[in-house]
């Protein structure tokens, strides 16, 4: 995965609460087993018409808006388990969702696919969505080794895992991670009192 640490990009606001993953990605599209190509389907039945023309007044076909944060309503993910949500948001070329409150399955996804899901309060959320109205180049900047999220001269800390932190700003999926404590495992198992009884 790629490494993050801070991003600053205009964002791509849907201020739509409840949006689940059958929306996010529609189930009809899951038949692939890797994660290259879903941002195609990316909510594909708000973005096109039956006839595959696009719907011009989805936020995704207008291009005034753009940018690598997605900024979406609260209890964003819900529904269905599927990882292939993460992957099509991903995939679409957004490294980072912004929410009020996220389902639990789909937050712990978007962290194993190197999306950083960001949650606020409501409060803030409600701001972001209205300096963006105001302004669509406005920019968030959100740092995650300080896990804060700015916009203008407002900002809110946000919550992390402390091992998921460390993954997503050196770039590590769980086997990348193990790899890098390799000499750590190799001392403890040279020094635990349990290991040994067991051997």
């Amino acid at each position: 995965m790629d490494k993050f640490t801070t991003i600053k990009s205009t964002v791509v606001p849907i201020s739509i609460e409840n949006i689940d993953t059958d929306q996010i990605i529609p189930a009809r599209f899951l038949k692939a087993t890797t994660r290259e190509g879903f941002g195609e389907n990316l909510f594909r039945d708000w973005r096109y018409n039956e006839d595959n023309s696009p719907k011009k007044e989805f936020i995704l076909n207008n291009p005034a808006f753009k940018g690598h944060i997605l900024v979406a309503g609260r209890n964003f993910g819900c529904g269905s388990s599927r990882e292939h949500a993460a992957w099509a948001i991903h995939d679409y070329g957004f490294k980072v969702v912004i929410s009020s409150f996220f389902a639990d399955i789909f937050k712990n996804n978007a962290l194993n696919n190197g999306l950083l899901p960001v949650q606020v309060s409501d409060k803030f959320l409600k701001t972001i969505f209205n300096k963006v109205a105001a302004d669509k180049n406005v920019e968030v900047t959100v740092d995650l080794e300080n896990q804060l999220v700015t916009i203008d001269e407002e900002s809110e800390k946000f919550d992390i895992n402390h091992y998921k932190k460390t993954c997503m700003i050196n770039g590590y999926d769980d086997i990348d991670y193990l790899l890098s404590i390799k000499n750590k495992i190799e001392d403890y198992e040279k020094t635990s009192k349990y290991l040994k009884l067991v051997q």
